[in-house]
């Protein structure tokens, strides 16, 4: 295991729909803004919105990705997301297998 890795993320979102999710994730990855989208169909989100609470099923996107990707991630996801407001949270990650990494990096690079 690779000891505190300062450089990879794991950004999350959310899609109202698997194959919104599907369209974003595949898109994200060709751009090789991210190495990885995992897809979690069917979570249940409670929101304000509008001052009103929302229940509604939605997709969660894990994206796995690099700090210095982040800017261009963020501003893509934006052009991209079928919300006007879409979820971008960024998690860092502590610590990975140096094999998985060394993939999720190399997957970033410009080919």
């Amino acid at each position: 295991m690779l000891e505190a890795n300062p450089q990879a993320r794991i950004v999350l979102t959310t899609e109202s729909t698997l194959e919104e999710a599907n369209k974003l994730g595949r898109t994200l990855v060709e751009e090789r803004l991210v190495a990885c989208a995992t897809l979690l169909p069917v979570v249940q989100s409670i929101y304000h919105w509008k001052d009103v609470i929302h229940s509604a099923p939605e997709t969660m996107v894990l994206l796995k990705t690099s700090a210095e990707k982040l800017e261009a991630l963020e501003a893509r996801l934006r052009e991209l997301h079928s919300y006007r407001l879409p979820e971008f949270l960024v998690i860092p990650v502590e610590q990975g297998s140096h094999q998985y990494l060394e993939w999720l990096f190399g997957s970033l690079a410009a080919k």
